[in-house]
């Protein structure tokens, strides 16, 4: 996490135009406490805060839709329930943030770094994770129809997501704990295993899975 004085040599490139949003950042850009941004409920969509340090900031049920976010840091943020829909999330570093019940639908998360973090619920319909690290982070009843997983990483993550034939999956490689959806014309089939493992490989993935996650 970055220093305060530091953040304050930070400036957003485009404020959001939300005015309560606007005065809630400008504030928090000229504290010295270095605690994380409180910006729960306020909406920031189309701001762009690119390479901010939002590390455990509360973004809780925030509009951040069409935000520039590349390359900003999140940390252990709060994210749940936010609306990240066509936000530009490259480069970001999302380790242990939580995602619950967050829309990301449309969002562009290439090469972003998911370690640990927490997707229950999530809309990622349409949304871009080329080349992203998602080891460890768990994915559980997330939209992943027409997503854009080519390259991504995975190691033990949980894996309950929604699938469909738009779904790229070109050198998605790692491991995964199944089951997961698959969304066809003729209806919804539940894969897992060895079947799983199979539909992604004729479709130019290579992932492991693993039946059910290990007692801890």
């Amino acid at each position: 996490m970055m220093s305060s004085d530091t953040r304050r040599g930070w400036a957003p490139r485009a404020f959001p135009a939300d005015r309560a949003a606007a005065e809630r950042l400008r504030e928090w850009l000229q504290e010295s406490d270095g605690k994380g941004l409180d910006a729960v409920g306020l909406d920031f969509s189309a701001a762009d805060l690119s390479g901010g340090d939002f590390s455990e900031s509360w973004f809780t049920e925030a509009g951040l839709v069409g935000t520039g976010l590349t390359g900003a840091d999140f940390y252990r943020a709060d994210l749940e329930g936010a609306d990240l829909s066509g936000a530009d999330l490259t480069d970001a570093s999302l380790v242990r943030a939580n995602f619950d019940n967050a829309t990301l639908r449309g969002a562009t998360l290439d090469g972003a770094d998911l370690v640990k973090a927490s997707l229950y619920g999530v809309d990622a319909s349409g949304a871009s994770f080329r080349g992203t690290r998602l080891m460890g982070a768990s994915l559980l009843d997330v939209n992943l129809c027409g997503a854009d997983l080519t390259n991504a990483v995975a190691d033990e993550n949980s894996f309950k997501v929604k699938i469909d034939e738009n779904t790229v999956l070109d050198g998605f490689s790692g491991t995964v704990f199944g089951p997961v959806d698959v969304l066809t014309e003729e209806g919804t089939e539940e894969l897992g295993g060895a079947d799983l493992e199979q539909w992604i490989r004729e479709r130019n993935g290579s992932v492991k899975v693993v039946p059910s996650r290990p007692a801890r």
